[in-house]
């Protein structure tokens, strides 16, 4: 029997990494062994992974010795940055390059890069629609992750650049539909009347393991994808058929979004702003694509009936 080829996973205790991870343990005659990095190997995410048959070991992104060291002797490599966990894309192109040259140094033949558009290419720093963050980014987490496809292409690495979208968890939790003074579920999200491209956070794994199945064919490339594109309305319609009741739709204004007293409101709205206004964002994001490298892609509605019971407002 031929030696199964390994694939790193960072982030495999996380949602993208994680829905990958599983995704090659479930195929058990697909070729592919999963080398599980994370800073935490005793965490019960870590032990489940374990359990279900991935190699667990300990690497920091930040860290370019530790990331060598777990590269070594893989195949492939699904790499993402934690925005959210520092809220600094100067930290995050710091991981980004490391993840790059530690590649590089341990020879992975082919790498995948969660990543993002460069809303600026879209909506210029003097563009006066949206504010300017951080110095110089109009929605941070998407920009820096987009300047970090070049560490990749500079080092000279294999690389899918994998562009990802909204997840719908977040519709559990913090963007979950709540009930108002009057008892009607209302789903509030800041996109006005334009559609939102969407996906379930494990298809984002499952689509990264059609990559790495189609072997070097997608490599020098950009892969961009969602689930389903719905308006605000079309996903409170199909919110009401999943929980049996009415959910109600409610466009925030930006501004509103922006103002609100959370530490990300700003860059929140600034994100929904540009996914109201590029359709650029939506027309590249082929969903008959995505389906043909992930069989399984979920559609929202699919989602919502394995999800329903989770809604807290519900």
């Amino acid at each position: 029997m031929a030696e199964k080829k390994v694939i790193a996973v960072v982030g495999a205790t996380g949602a993208q990494g994680g829905g990958l991870a599983r995704a090659i343990l479930a195929d058990a005659d697909g070729g592919f062994a999963v080398r599980a990095l994370t800073r935490r190997p005793d965490s019960d995410a870590a032990r489940e992974l374990t359990a279900l048959g991935a190699e667990v070991v300990k690497a920091d992104t930040g860290d370019l010795g530790s990331l060598t060291e777990a590269f070594d002797g893989a195949h492939g490599a699904f790499l993402v940055t934690n925005f959210w966990e520092d809220m600094s894309p100067e930290r995050e192109k710091q991981e980004a390059a490391a993840m790059a040259r530690a590649a590089k140094a341990a020879g992975v033949a082919h790498v995948i890069w969660s990543t993002l558009e460069d809303t600026r290419d879209y909506i210029p720093l003097d563009d006066e629609r949206m504010p300017t963050l951080m110095g110089g980014y109009k929605v941070p987490h998407f920009d820096a992750k987009a300047e970090a496809n070049q560490f990749f292409t500079d080092a000279g690495v294999p690389s899918t650049f994998l562009q990802t979208t909204f997840y719908w968890e977040n519709l559990l939790g913090p963007m979950a539909p709540r009930r108002g003074d009057d008892g009607r579920l209302v789903l509030a999200m800041p996109m006005a009347d334009s559609p939102l491209a969407g996906i379930a956070a494990e298809d984002i794994g499952r689509t990264a393991y059609g990559i790495f199945r189609r072997g070097g064919d997608l490599v020098g490339r950009t892969v961009s994808i969602a689930g389903e594109h719905l308006t605000g309305k079309q996903m409170a319609e199909q919110l009401s058929a999943a929980l049996g009741e009415d959910v109600a739709y409610v466009p925030v204004p930006f501004d509103a979004m922006r103002a609100q007293p959370f530490p990300a409101a700003a860059e929140t709205g600034n994100m929904f702003q540009f996914y109201a206004e590029v359709p650029q964002f939506n027309a590249v994001r082929d969903l008959d694509v995505v389906r043909d490298l992930n069989p399984q892609l979920q559609t929202f509605q699919q989602w919502l009936n394995a999800h329903k019971h989770a809604f807290a407002g519900a």
